[in-house]
């Protein structure tokens, strides 16, 4: 009996002891880690990286809670998080990015000369983590006005070329990750990376960029597994989503597997993507239930030689495409695609795609219905389009080094030309 009496004044304890161990005499809820009781200011102005990563920390030495963010805005340097933390930002509360280049810097230096995206700290980072969530209505904005101009600059100089910058978020191998509720917006580039990371949940969070702004994708799953992508809206000026396995990992066959992306919002973007990167091999992927407006592409696979493994079992059902620029794109070819092209001996960086299922999709396309392009030495194989209507300003859908293609009660009305284009495939059921 003592001792239940005695329970609640040892948790009130802990949490006391915790903020005079940083310096802090206010009070906090047991398991909670309010910042501005470890000095953050929240006022725009002053910088409150200090005061947030001792609120991490804290949480973290007591073995997990969740650290809040009020409403005000932070100014802040790379944070890292810890394990069993939940960062909550309250409606009102913005993490906001310094504007030093910098700041987000390895080695400080000349950005600009910056050899690789590895020179770059995210704004949120953390590595080998269990149980950590980002949660709340609140905004965390990554100042990327500061960086566009010069890598829209860079671009223009050299076409596809990515100028190195940070991202705003990356987790690398945590397990039981949880993003909610949040809005992300004006990353330098990409906005959210989980690499290596396992059961991955991404539910009504808002990603916002820029129509124009250089790679700034809103969601990369690289080389993770077990991924769920639902209810979110994502509005950027690169691909909206990419899946990504840039390299082969030891005792597993394909970096990525068992993603789902479902009831998700596509506008401005390069769309849902597979690629370019799927050396380590990407499989079970399912997109469904998604509205895309606006969006450059919808659907696409893209991997060149070279930076190519298998990319099996995707299914895509359930989709609308309003004045998207191409429905689908399944290309092996990336950046260009040539008008003709000799096969080439086969290697372990040969892109793949088999086992590719479209069903129930309706899209109107500003320019053509989509192309389906594999390459000589290694065909696209096994692809059905069940229940698919297109209507595109221009060409029709295109088939190339294509084997067992399948197409059930489809409809392609081209603004010019015939409606299906075929070199080198074979395709059943064409009406």
């Amino acid at each position: 009996m003592l001792t239940q009496k005695l329970s609640p004044f040892r948790h009130r304890l802990t949490a006391l002891l915790l903020l005079v161990d940083a310096g802090c005499l206010l009070w906090a809820a047991p398991g909670e880690f309010d910042v501005r009781a470890f000095g953050a200011r929240g006022d725009g102005k002053s910088v409150d990286t200090a005061a947030l990563q001792r609120a991490l920390d804290a949480c973290g030495r007591a073995g997990g809670g969740t650290v809040r963010l009020p409403a005000g805005t932070y100014l802040s340097q790379p944070l890292t998080l810890r394990s069993h933390t939940t960062l909550r930002l309250e409606a009102g509360a913005v993490l906001q990015a310094t504007r030093e280049p910098k700041d987000f810097m390895k080695t400080p230096g000349d950005w600009l000369k910056a050899g690789s995206s590895s020179a770059f700290i995210p704004l949120l980072g953390g590595s080998g983590l269990t149980d950590v969530a980002i949660t709340g209505p609140g905004v965390i904005d990554g100042a990327g006005d500061v960086w566009w101009g010069a890598a829209e600059e860079a671009r223009r100089r050299q076409p596809g070329y990515t100028l190195p910058r940070p991202r705003l978020v990356v987790l690398t191998r945590c397990t039981n990750v949880v993003v909610s509720g949040v809005t992300l917006r004006n990353s330098p580039s990409f906005h959210f990376v989980p690499t290596e990371c396992e059961n991955v949940r991404i539910e009504h969070v808002t990603v916002l960029a820029p129509e124009g702004a250089a790679n700034t994708d809103a969601l990369d799953p690289s080389l993770s597994r077990q991924v769920l992508i639902t209810n979110c809206v994502l509005d950027v000026g690169d691909d909206n989503v990419a899946i990504k396995a840039g390299r082969p990992l030891a005792g597993r066959p394909f970096g990525c597997e068992d993603i789902t992306i479902v009831h998700c919002l596509f506008r401005h973007g390069h769309g849902m993507s597979i690629g370019s990167e799927t050396v380590g091999g990407v499989r079970n992927v399912r997109v469904a239930d998604c509205r895309f407006e606006g969006t450059e592409n919808g659907l696409r696979i893209k991997s060149p030689r070279g930076r190519g493994g298998w990319v099996e079992n995707l299914v895509c059902e359930n989709i609308t495409m309003r004045d998207v620029q191409r429905a689908l794109t399944i290309t092996a070819y990336y950046p260009r695609i040539p008008p003709t092209d000799a096969a080439q001996p086969v290697s372990d960086t040969t892109p793949g795609f088999r086992r590719l299922r479209f069903k129930n999709l309706d899209a109107t396309c500003y320019e053509d219905a989509g192309l389906v392009i594999g390459l000589p030495e290694r065909p696209v194989e096994d692809v059905v389009l069940d229940n698919v209507r297109i209507r595109a300003a221009r060409a029709g859908l295109e088939f190339r080094h294509v084997r067992a293609a399948r197409l059930q009660n489809v409809t392609v009305t081209p603004g010019e030309g015939q409606p299906f284009r075929l070199t080198d495939a074979q395709v059943e059921g064409l009406p």
